[in-house]
C-alpha cells in the first residue's frame, strides 16, 4: 500500500502525508474519526488525548475522515472542542482514502503502526471493550518503544 498518495490537511491548511507524520522509534497510534460520530467525539478523542499525555513512546495521529460530498470546515471539526481549539493535531483527508486503505470498520477506528509502515494492530470502537483492547495493545509494545 502506498500511503504517500493521500494528502492530509491540518487545521492550518498545511499538507502532509501519513508517512511524513509517522515518528521514528515510536509506537504510532492513528485514530480515524468523524465529527458526526458521538463515540468518536465523546470517548475516542478524549481517550486518545489521555494516552498521548500518558505514554511518551506513543505518537498520536488523528485523522478526520470525510464521508459526505462537501468537506468539513475547520470550524465544524473544532466545534466539538471547548473553546473551539483542539489540544491535539488533527488532519483531514479529502474523502476516506486512508480509512479505506486500512479497511476500517467504522469510526472510531484505531491503528497501531511502527515507523516502517507496518500495521501492528487495527480495531474498531470506543466503548469499554475497545478501550481495553487498545490498552493491551499499547502495553504489548511498551518495552519495545520506550
Amino acid at each position: 500500500m502506498d500511503l504517500s498518495k493521500t494528502i492530509l490537511t491540518d487545521l492550518k491548511e498545511q499538507e502532509h502525508t501519513l508517512p511524513s507524520l509517522l515518528q521514528k522509534n515510536k509506537l504510532n497510534l492513528i485514530l480515524f474519526y468523524n465529527t458526526n460520530c458521538l463515540g468518536c467525539t465523546g470517548r475516542a478523542i478524549p481517550l486518545a488525548y489521555k494516552l498521548d499525555q500518558e505514554y511518551s513512546f506513543l505518537s498520536l495521529i488523528v485523522i478526520h475522515s470525510n464521508f459526505r460530498k462537501e468537506l468539513f470546515t475547520k470550524d465544524e471539526v473544532l466545534s466539538v472542542f471547548t473553546g473551539q481549539e483542539s489540544p491535539i493535531p488533527i488532519y483531514r483527508e479529502l474523502r476516506h482514502e486512508l480509512y479505506d486503505t486500512f479497511n476500517c470498520e467504522g469510526t472510531p477506528h484505531w491503528v497501531l503502526m511502527n515507523d516502517k509502515e507496518e500495521i501492528l494492530h487495527s480495531f474498531f470502537g470506543s466503548q469499554e471493550g475497545a478501550q481495553i483492547k487498545l490498552q493491551y495493545a499499547i502495553d504489548e509494545f511498551e518495552a519495545e518503544f520506550s
